[in-house]
């Protein structure tokens, strides 16, 4: 099985959440949370502030804590063929953005970021962390643990 922790953040405001699209070296693409892979050593709530920053050119700043969330996902359901099971522990910060502009990852996966209204976000091809996020978000659970968000629709793992 392999396994991947990884901080994301929920930036929320006047009804719309910021979106990256990720696009992969075979051409795939989908919409995301800014965020990604927390490094060795590093302290999640670091990594989460990095991944902005690198991803869409903004200074951001954690506003809270929103939840953890740990998925398994089978090898069938991911999109590495022959791959093994996957554990993906999603961290999900509230973060507000204070600076900076909008523009694409410097030699990176993210080809843009957009401020997208959250009634539009269901019909977009996206990673199911987007979803989760946003249940966070919404629910603001006092465990910090989201019950299982269900997923389906235009989704990707």
């Amino acid at each position: 099985m392999s396994f991947r922790m990884a901080a994301y953040a929920v930036c929320i405001e006047d009804g719309r959440v910021l979106l990256a699209r990720h696009v992969s070296p075979e051409g795939d693409n989908n919409w995301s949370l800014p965020g990604g892979r927390v490094e060795h050593g590093e302290d999640p709530f670091d990594a989460v502030i990095r991944e902005v920053a690198e991803e869409t050119g903004c200074d951001a700043v954690v506003d809270r804590l929103l939840g953890v969330d740990s998925r398994l996902i089978p090898a069938a359901e991911r999109s590495v063929p022959g791959g093994p099971d996957h554990q993906n522990v999603g961290i999900f910060y509230e973060v507000r953005i204070t600076g900076g502009q909008l523009r694409p990852e410097p030699n990176g996966a993210v080809v843009e970021s957009v401020w997208t209204p959250i009634a539009e976000v269901a019909a977009l091809l996206r990673a199911s962390l987007v979803d989760i996020g946003l249940a966070l978000a919404h629910t603001r659970p006092a465990t910090g643990h989201v019950a299982t968000v269900p997923v389906g629709g235009l989704i990707l793992h």
